[in-house]
């Protein structure tokens, strides 16, 4: 498979040589209500947040009605109830897209979304959607990966649950489908998850295996795991956020509020910074303290004639001196002129003129 490496969201271009993307997770926690859903919109956007995403489907295009054992939900959050019960409080209705595409271009924040099947693709290319997500749920659909990738736009993957081989098949159906520029989210399927379930070294795996724009979806309740993956080559961050955490909405309890939003968006963006590049050059912020490195200073008077031992020199600082490393060679040498204590040891104190080479 040809690896490729060009990723871009309306025009802004993410990997490893540009600050992470962060994208907003609204996921369900509009809690129904659309002013929830524009509120969070422009908490995105004032938090520093590159893109809001949204979830496109309805509970019949997800799950099917039923209260059969196979469709109930044991344990975690949702206890009890069946998915389609919980897809029919957690989804966005449809004619919502429109109104909050509309206001979030007003803001000048990116959004688009992730659809669980063909119509609601269909509804977001109406939409002129500038990329899509697939969700970790829905990577194992490969023909609607195929119905996405046909669109033409930038494709994001997350790929919780999914073992090696069925990613290979998601990004392989993503090529077959024409999509030209993908990106995989590392991602564990928990909510909350763990930090000690992501293994970000099988992140660092991802971008050497798949050869793709890498990045992290996060279900974690901090940031510290966000952050860290950063340093590790994450070229994109995901993140539920939320008015509320204890809003009472399907996702609020593990989703960032606007204050923990800022954060992330500041922090990933200094941890790139701060992993940079190659670089054994001196820095700017070190031009001003070169002066307070060691180096050799005479500790006493000295007349011309006199030799040098270890009581009359010694390496302090500052270092306006000849550096540390030619303590030995002046040992034995005569000085050819009167010096006084605190005087910075230079060659041209010395009868014999030798090489700083």
């Amino acid at each position: 498979m040809k690896k490729n490496k060009i990723f871009s969201i309306n025009g802004r271009q993410i990997g490893e040589d540009f600050s992470p993307y962060v994208i907003a997770e609204m996921s369900a926690n509009h809690n129904g209500d659309i002013n929830n859903a524009f509120k969070i919109i422009e908490m995105a956007k004032r938090s520093g947040a590159d893109a809001v995403k949204l979830q496109t489907y309805k509970p019949d295009t997800i799950t099917i009605d039923m209260n059969t054992p196979e469709f109930m939900i044991e344990g975690g959050l949702w206890d009890g109830q069946s998915l389609y019960e919980l897809y029919e409080s957690a989804y966005m209705p449809w004619d919502w897209h429109k109104p909050l595409f509309d206001y979030a271009k007003k803001l000048g924040i990116t959004i688009f979304s992730s659809p669980f099947d063909n119509t609601a693709v269909d509804l977001l290319e109406e939409l002129n959607a500038p990329a899509y997500k697939i969700a970790s749920f829905e990577a194992v659909d490969l023909p609607l990966i195929k119905y996405v990738a046909g669109t033409g736009k930038p494709m994001i993957i997350s790929t919780g649950m999914a073992d090696a081989e069925e990613i290979q098949e998601a990004i392989e159906a993503a090529r077959e489908g024409g999509c030209k520029e993908l990106a995989i989210l590392h991602c564990v399927s928990g909510y909350p998850a763990p930090a000690g379930d992501y293994n970000l070294k099988t992140m660092v795996d991802m971008q050497k295996r798949f050869g793709l724009v890498t990045g992290l979806s996060d279900h974690t309740l901090d940031n510290t795991t966000a952050i860290t993956s950063v340093a590790l080559g994450a070229s994109i961050i995901e993140k539920h956020v939320t008015l509320d955490r204890n809003g009472g909405g399907p996702d609020d309890s593990f989703s960032l509020e606007s204050e923990e939003l800022k954060g992330l968006c500041t922090g990933a963006k200094t941890a790139w910074e701060a992993v940079g590049e190659v670089d054994y050059g001196r820095k700017s912020s070190e031009e001003g303290n070169v002066k307070f490195r060691r180096s050799l200073y005479f500790m006493h008077d000295m007349k011309a004639g006199d030799l040098v031992t270890d009581a009359d020199i010694r390496s302090v600082r500052p270092g306006f001196g000849l550096a540390p490393k030619f303590y030995d060679q002046l040992l034995g040498r005569t000085v050819n002129q009167h010096v006084r204590r605190g005087t910075a040891v230079s060659w041209a104190v010395f009868e014999e003129i030798v090489s700083s080479c």
